[in-house]
């Protein structure tokens, strides 16, 4: 009945996760982890379509093949699963790899012998050829070693499975459809007693692979960022406001900075107007310029080839008052961001709502995150953004007070070392007299680091002149982020104890 079965390969879709599950249970029925959520799959299709690969017969799920795209440059061949994983979020897969990485491959025990495993691997190695990918790799297990661990080293174990005096049912049909063994990793999947723990990395190499040539290197390693510490003070009117904006935009942008970053609530100048009216209707009032900022920005970020983060401006949304910024793209694109975590005295006087959105942003310089003041505060936020693949966290900020200027800056530093990232803080100084719980302004605007031989040893690459209107232009070195990852005298993201705690963003 099977041989006459329809047999069809084509990409997974979500719809056919029933299927799907009720296959990997079939065929994972020993592992710890027997089956991948729906939710998982569905960020695997939405990231990358193409690399999720099935066999359907008969309407059935007979075999699947997932697989990620990998900068390998920022990975040790040393591994584990769960780390080239990047979550359940998949951070790690990036469109601009250069490795095809296999997470899963298995065929429903019903449907085994019908060579089903050569034609994923096939479709495989010609998805690697299609994207221009250097080679495909994964961890293999070897399930039959337990049965040879007490005379066998892992090593010899391989090496009699190569030369065919022992069958192992993953490690041979590997070898026999041309991939070889890189590397033995110890550890790399828990809980796989069959394996003894042990995992052999598998390559297989890309024969028409051709390097691309960066005539245009689209990923910078040195990025330059520019901070705005504003001065608050009365505008004449929205023109007015805008031109001190373009003066800034253009002057960070003579300096050939990749980012400007601007202060939380920094056009709060524009609320003088309404000061006749209560809190609450006062920042209705400023949030009608938001949608006009926003497009002012967009054009500025074409016009001076930068990236703007707008700091942030009220928004409101429906009938609820957010607290909200952009990311205006030197290419025209934008994203928005929101403040998820409001203050006493937002909720109190301005009515405003904490958001819902967290997420980090591809830019042209490698991944960014963006908090908005109080934000920072809590390390739960920031350290989802470095699980997604955070190199760079922007920190808009607005304190009236010395200590409430300290509470941003001491936990920004905190939020540097943990999440092995630099963060860059940028407040407003100065005060307003005629617009009501603005009065006062402090700020000492500053980019922090990772404390270690390789960054400064206060972990302070840069700071302005408290209360006093600047920029601050500084370089920073993201290859030294990898190497701190890997080499560094402490490794926070590395050392977790991942099989005590974890933390996960609801869907």
């Amino acid at each position: 009945m099977i041989d006459s079965a329809k047999i069809e390969l084509r990409n997974l879709k979500v719809k056919d996760y029933q299927e799907l599950k009720e296959s990997m249970i079939r065929s994972y029925h020993t592992m710890p982890h027997e089956y991948w959520t729906k939710g998982e799959i569905k960020t695997l299709i939405d990231k990358f379509p193409e690399g999720q690969l099935c066999i359907v017969i008969d309407n059935k799920i007979a075999g699947c093949a997932l697989s990620i795209i990998v900068d390998y440059d920022q990975f040790e061949d040393d591994h584990t699963y769960d780390s080239i994983l990047g979550g359940e979020n998949f951070s790690t897969h990036t469109k601009n790899g250069d490795v095809l990485y296999g997470i899963d491959v298995f065929i429903h025990p019903d449907y085994r012998g019908m060579r089903l495993g050569r034609r994923l691997y096939e479709a495989r190695k010609e998805l690697c050829e299609h994207l221009n990918l250097k080679s495909i790799i994964f961890g293999g297990r070897i399930p039959n070693y337990s049965k040879y661990s007490k005379e066998l080293t892992p090593k010899k174990y391989i090496e009699k499975v190569k030369l065919q005096e022992i069958h192992d049912p993953v490690l041979s049909f590997q070898l026999s459809n041309d991939f070889h063994v890189k590397k033995v990793i110890r550890g790399y999947l828990p809980g796989d007693h069959e394996s003894k723990e042990f995992a052999t990395l598998m390559e297989w190499n890309n024969i028409y692979y051709t390097k691309p040539q960066n005539l245009v290197k689209t990923t910078k390693t040195v990025v330059r960022l520019g901070l705005v510490q504003w001065q608050m003070r009365l505008f004449k009117n929205y023109e007015a406001l805008v031109s001190q904006i373009e003066f800034f935009v253009d002057a960070i942008s003579d300096y050939q900075s990749d980012f400007i970053l601007f202060p939380e609530l920094f056009n709060a100048p524009l609320m003088a107007q309404f000061n006749h009216l209560n809190e609450v209707e006062a920042i209705r009032g400023l949030s009608e310029y938001t949608d006009r900022l926003l497009e002012t920005f967009r054009d500025f970020a074409i016009k001076y080839n930068i990236n703007i983060i707008t700091g942030s401006m009220p928004q409101l949304v429906g009938e609820h008052m957010y607290n909200v910024g952009f990311l205006c793209r030197r290419d025209g694109s934008y994203e928005r961001y929101e403040k998820l975590h409001i203050t006493p005295s937002e909720e109190s006087f301005w009515g405003m709502k904490g958001g819902n959105k967290l997420q980090t942003f591809d830019t042209d310089c490698g991944k960014i995150g963006v908090l908005i003041c109080y934000d920072v505060e809590f390390p739960e936020a920031s350290r989802i953004l470095a699980e997604e693949g955070m190199n760079i966290l922007f920190v808009p900020f607005m304190t009236d007070t010395q200590n409430g200027y300290s509470r941003v800056k001491i936990c920004a530093q905190a939020r540097a070392v943990e999440n092995e990232c630099y963060v860059a803080i940028a407040g407003s100084v100065g005060n307003l007299p005629k617009v009501d719980n603005m009065d006062i302004q402090y700020a000492q605007s500053a980019v922090l680091t990772p404390s270690d031989f390789a960054f400064p040893v206060n972990g302070i690459k840069a700071e302005a002149t408290p209360n006093t209107e600047s920029t601050l232009l500084v370089d920073v070195d993201l290859d030294l982020l990898k190497e701190l990852h890997n080499f560094g005298s402490v490794r926070n993201m590395k050392d977790r104890r991942m099989d005590l705690y974890s933390l996960k963003k609801k869907k």
